[in-house]
């Protein structure tokens, strides 16, 4: 799939489709690490396409929450609030 395709499938997601697809890469990008780790994985490239994948939804995410006004949810990676920055 062309990297306009995927744009294009994604732009028309909802907000909770575009976090499952994030969870999925998120996913898919653990076992591609574990496969680098081992030396199992043949190509390499697709390590790049997830992680490109991964921040596609993320802008799209945080495009419409800012549109909306509110923030992006925190993923599983741990966002800090403002007052734990502090």
């Amino acid at each position: 799939m062309k990297r306009t395709e995927s744009r294009n499938a994604l732009t028309g997601k909802t907000p909770a489709e575009l976090q499952t697809e994030l969870e999925a890469l998120l996913k898919e990008q653990f076992g591609l690490r574990m496969q680098v780790a081992t030396q199992q994985l043949t190509n390499t490239s697709k390590l790049k396409d997830v992680r490109r994948g991964i921040a596609r939804v993320r802008t799209l995410l945080g495009q419409r929450a800012a549109a909306a006004g509110t923030r992006p949810a925190a993923d599983k990676q741990g966002a800090r609030s403002a007052k734990e920055r502090q």
